[in-house]
């Protein structure tokens, strides 16, 4: 983080907006306050940060962010609610907003391709719906997971993912990569003709990979697979929804040895 994030007494942006437009294409949107919260705890670099309601804001972090309370309030700068409007795609309820820098592509890619590994990657095999990708996210930093790489066309970084995985995209690596340019180890794919999950203990170091909501895995992942794994499902019950899938599966590692530090 740069020293402004750290430091509880650094002065606001005298020009919130223009700070805002000089940040630039490649800054992440942290949509509401929760994202905030979760990018500043996990080491996000903030390059400004807005609210229309700083009291209401700074109440919050009382009640549930005591750890970085005095660091979001030497970043939020409290503008009129229509300024802050035009700033977002989509105004939060919170009614905060940040933008912070991407982290690197090589210190993603290092984290990810680390051995040993000490928890699984998931893999999201192009995926579809942003709001599902967002989840994942969430889902894989909660349960401590490695990181969330996903194939194919959607961003994982995208606004709307980054406002479903509330800013936790900092607190795991997420990156966009080929099949050919997946991390090592064994692929323990989900499909629904595979060997059920409660018969297999899931190694730390496995890339487990999800098909996209509709069309399943995708023939190029299902080749790299080592492993074809099955969800308990009743039977005439076509599917889960693909967060609830993950949340399965990172279930079942973590109860059958892997867990959060």
């Amino acid at each position: 983080m740069t020293d402004h994030a750290h430091d509880p007494s650094a002065a606001s942006p005298a020009d919130p907006v223009a700070a805002w437009r000089r940040a630039g294409p490649d800054a992440v949107l942290l949509d509401g306050f929760h994202a905030l919260k979760h990018a500043v705890r996990f080491g996000a670099e903030v390059l400004v940060a807005v609210t229309a309601d700083r009291a209401a804001a700074l109440a919050l972090a009382d009640e549930l962010a005591g750890d970085v309370r005095d660091t979001l309030a030497g970043l939020l700068t409290q503008v009129p609610y229509g300024t802050y409007a035009a700033l977002v795609p989509r105004p939060h309820p919170t009614a905060v907003a940040a933008l912070a820098v991407r982290p690197g592509r090589a210190g993603n890619l290092a984290k990810l391709g680390r051995a040993p590994r000490t928890a699984p990657v998931v893999v999201l095999d192009q995926p579809r719906n942003l709001g599902n990708a967002g989840a994942v996210v969430r889902l894989a930093a909660g349960f401590g997971a490695t990181g969330v790489v996903t194939t194919g066309t959607l961003d994982p970084w995208h606004p709307t993912v980054v406002r479903g995985g509330a800013g936790l995209h900092f607190a795991t690596a997420v990156e966009r990569l080929t099949v050919d340019e997946l991390p090592p180890g064994p692929v323990f794919a989900l499909d629904p003709e595979g060997e059920d999950i409660r018969s297999l203990k899931l190694p730390d170091e496995a890339l487990l990979a999800f098909g996209s909501e509709r069309t399943g895995l995708t023939a190029e992942l299902r080749a790299r697979a080592d492993h074809l794994v099955a969800l308990p499902m009743r039977p005439q019950v076509s599917s889960y929804n693909l967060a609830t899938s993950v949340a399965m599966t990172l279930y079942h590692w973590s109860a059958t040895g892997g867990a959060p530090s």
